[in-house]
């Protein structure tokens, strides 16, 4: 009975970690492709920002724990997801571009998404440490979009606006904080939803992170 019990615990785990990993590769898929098509480029550069958005964190965040293979090139599947979600948003464009704060919504899915995945890598790599905790998770999180921002000729999103990858931060050490006391599925759950109502609220409100004053003379 009990290890009926722990077979049924570890297909719940899987399925949320697929909801969770899928959830963010299509959100990020979808702001990749519309920053494609709002700076022109073909339906290669669409499909090709729309992937590397939604993978390029995990890539990064999968070398530096040394992974044979970054998890998103073993499976196919996280590109094949970002090539169906590009090719939506390029088919329903016209009626996707009137969504008001379009991008920045689905890249603070993404972001909160990631965040807990990555902070869930720290521990499953045996690095529990806060500091590699918040490093993954914020790898992860944002590295995808610092990538699509670069091939589109932008400063990075998370260097110029916004609380962005503040939000990942702070998600990141809920994480830690979370999984301490309540295991690894809440401690998701926890960073998740921190991150996102963070990256929310400073986008509704219109927050952003202080700046040095330039003077001219």
């Amino acid at each position: 009975m009990e290890q009926a019990i722990n077979i049924a615990k570890d297909m719940n785990f899987d399925m949320f970690m697929s909801i969770m990993e899928w959830i963010g590769t299509i959100a990020f898929a979808v702001s990749g492709a519309v920053v494609a098509i709002r700076h022109d480029l073909d339906y290669y550069g669409i499909i090709f920002l729309a992937i590397i958005t939604a993978i390029g964190g995990g890539i990064v965040r999968d070398v530096l724990v040394n992974r044979s293979l970054p998890a998103s090139l073993a499976d196919p599947s996280y590109a094949i997801v970002s090539i169906a979600t590009a090719a939506v948003v390029i088919l329903g464009y016209k009626r996707i571009h009137k969504i008001g704060h379009l991008v920045s919504i689905a890249d603070a899915i993404g972001l909160a998404a990631f965040t807990a995945i990555g902070a869930r890598v720290a521990i499953v790599t045996l690095h529990p440490k806060l500091f590699i905790i918040i490093t993954l998770g914020v790898l992860t999180g944002t590295f995808g979009g610092v990538l699509r921002d670069v091939f589109v000729q932008e400063v990075p999103y998370c260097f110029r606006r916004e609380v962005y990858a503040v939000a990942s931060i702070i998600g990141a050490v809920v994480f830690y904080m979370s999984y301490n006391h309540w295991g690894m599925t809440m401690a998701m759950i926890t960073a998740f939803a921190v991150t996102l109502v963070v990256r929310l609220y400073a986008i509704f409100k219109n927050l952003h992170l202080g700046k040095v004053m330039k003077h001219d003379r």
